[in-house]
C-alpha cells in the first residue's frame, strides 16, 4: 500500500506491522490529524485475565494514547452473556453476572499497566456495555435497530458462513451478537463521541456493521481499523505455550513464566515481535531482528525484558532475567522460579515423581510425565531422572528440589 499518512498513529500502525485493513484511510487520517480521536476495542469477559493473544490490541490502544488520542476499553459485561460466535465451531458456555463481574475486575488490572485512566482529554475510559445493553426493551430494539440489518448480508460474513458451510449449528442467540456489537459502536459514538473501532481482522464484519448502523441512525461518519490475526512463524496461534494460554495477570502466569515465553520466541519472529510488543525505535528492532546464530539470543532477552517491563515493571523483568541466568548459565536455582509447595499431610508417606511433575505444571497428565521421563527429557536437580516409580517424601524435600522438563521449563518443589 502506498498511502502516506499525516497522523503519527497511522504511521506507527503501518510501519510496526499493526495494520491489516481500514474502512477509510484518508478520512481516519484527517480526523486523527485534526484533534483528539476517541477509539475503542471491545474485550469479552470470558476469563479472569486476558492472555498474550490480546496484547496486540492493548499495544494499539497504548500507541493511540501516546500519539495524543483517547483510548476506550469496552468491557463486554452485556455481550459476554451472549458469547461471540466468530470463527468458533461451537457455542460459548454462558456465564452468570457474578462470574462476569469477577472476570472484569481481573482484566482491569492489566489495562492500568498500559494505559493512563482519568478525566483529561487523552485519558483512557473503562466502560461496560451492560450500561446500555442490560436495560434494552426488546420490541423497541427490534423496531429501532433490527430493521437496519439485512439477514442476506449477515449470512455473507465469514464468521457466520464458515459455521454454516461446515453445517454446524448457529443459534439465534449468537446471531444476535453482531447486532449487539454494532449497537455498541453506535452507543459509544452517541455517548462518548467515539470515532474509531479497532480489533483483529476476524472482527471486520462486526466493525463494518457498526459503522453502517451509526450512519443510518445518527448520520455520523465513523471508522474501523483491523490488525492482522497473529500466528507464530511455525503456524501456532499467538498466546499459546506448551503449558496452555500465557495469561497477563501475574497470579495466573508468574512474571518469570511470562518472561520465559518471550525469551523462547523463535529466531524468525524476534524482529516482528520487537516491533509489535515493545516501544524500541524501529531501527533498533530491525537491527536486533537481523542478528543470527547465538547473537539472536541477546535480542530475545531484550524482547523478554521490554515486554515484561511494560506489564509487570522493571524489577520483575530484572528478577526474571537474573533467575534465567542462574538456571541456564549456572545450573542453579533462581528465587523467581515457578514454585510448587506441597503440604506435609498431602505428601503423607510419599508422592510419586509423576504426580509431582504434573502438579508442578511441567506435564499435563501422568501419561505425558512418564513419556517425558522415558525419553530422557526430565531432570531432578539438574541430574537425569530415569525412574518413573521414584517416590518423593518429606526427607527428599528437606531442601527444595528443582524439576526440569527439557532445557527450558523448570519448577521448584518445596515442603509447605
Amino acid at each position: 500500500m502506498t498511502y502516506h499518512p499525516k497522523s503519527d498513529f497511522i504511521a506507527i500502525m503501518m510501519e510496526r506491522g499493526f495494520l491489516a485493513d481500514c474502512t477509510d484511510y484518508q478520512g481516519l487520517d484527517e480526523a486523527l490529524s485534526n484533534g483528539v480521536v476517541p477509539a475503542y476495542i471491545g474485550f469479552d469477559a470470558t476469563a479472569k485475565s486476558l492472555h498474550v493473544g490480546s496484547l496486540i490490541q492493548i499495544m494499539m490502544l497504548r500507541w493511540l494514547q501516546k500519539t495524543g488520542h483517547k483510548p476506550i476499553t469496552l468491557m463486554g459485561g452485556g455481550t459476554t452473556k451472549v458469547g461471540d460466535p466468530s470463527f468458533r465451531a461451537d457455542e460459548r458456555p454462558l456465564l452468570g453476572p457474578e462470574q462476569i463481574d469477577e472476570n472484569i475486575a481481573g482484566i482491569k488490572q492489566v489495562f492500568s499497566a498500559y494505559l493512563t485512566y482519568g478525566d483529561a482529554p487523552t485519558d483512557a475510559l473503562m466502560i461496560n456495555n451492560a450500561e446500555w445493553l442490560d436495560d434494552l426493551n426488546y420490541l423497541d430494539f427490534l423496531r429501532d435497530i433490527g430493521r437496519h440489518f439485512s439477514i442476506n448480508r449477515m449470512l455473507s460474513f465469514e464468521s457466520v458462513k464458515s459455521r454454516l458451510d461446515r453445517e454446524q449449528s448457529l443459534s439465534f442467540l449468537e446471531f444476535n451478537y453482531m447486532i449487539l456489537q454494532a449497537y455498541d459502536f453506535l452507543e459509544l459514538n452517541r455517548r462518548y463521541g467515539c470515532l474509531l473501532q479497532m480489533g483483529g481482522s476476524d472482527q471486520w464484519g462486526n466493525i463494518v456493521n457498526g459503522i453502517d448502523l451509526t450512519r443510518r441512525v445518527l448520520d455520523h461518519e465513523i471508522y474501523g481499523l483491523t490488525s492482522p490475526l497473529l500466528t507464530t512463524s511455525d503456524g501456532k496461534k499467538m498466546g499459546k505455550s506448551q503449558a496452555g494460554a500465557v495469561w497477563l495477570n501475574a497470579d495466573m502466569c508468574s512474571p518469570y513464566e511470562f518472561w520465559q515465553f518471550w525469551r523462547n520466541t523463535t529466531d524468525a519472529d524476534t524482529g516482528r515481535f520487537l516491533k509489535l510488543y515493545t516501544e524500541l525505535p524501529m531501527e533498533e528492532c530491525e537491527r536486533l531482528g537481523a542478528l543470527e546464530g547465538s547473537e539472536i539470543n541477546a535480542a530475545k532477552i531484550i524482547l523478554a525484558n521490554e515486554v515484561t517491563t511494560l506489564l509487570h515493571g522493571t524489577d520483575a523483568a530484572a528478577a526474571a532475567e537474573a533467575t534465567a541466568r542462574e538456571v541456564f548459565e549456572k545450573g542453579g536455582v533462581g528465587d523467581d522460579l515457578p514454585t510448587l509447595t506441597v503440604a506435609a499431610d498431602e505428601l503423607g508417606d510419599g508422592m510419586s515423581i509423576v504426580q509431582v511433575i504434573v502438579k508442578a505444571g511441567l506435564a499435563k497428565s501422568g501419561k505425558e510425565a512418564k513419556r517425558l521421563i522415558a525419553e530422557n527429557g526430565a531432570r531432578l536437580n539438574d541430574e537425569p531422572l530415569t525412574d518413573a516409580g521414584l517416590m518423593i517424601d518429606a526427607a527428599t524435600l528437606s531442601a527444595p528440589i528443582k524439576l526440569s522438563a527439557g532445557k527450558k521449563r523448570h519448577a521448584l518443589v518445596q515442603l509447605g
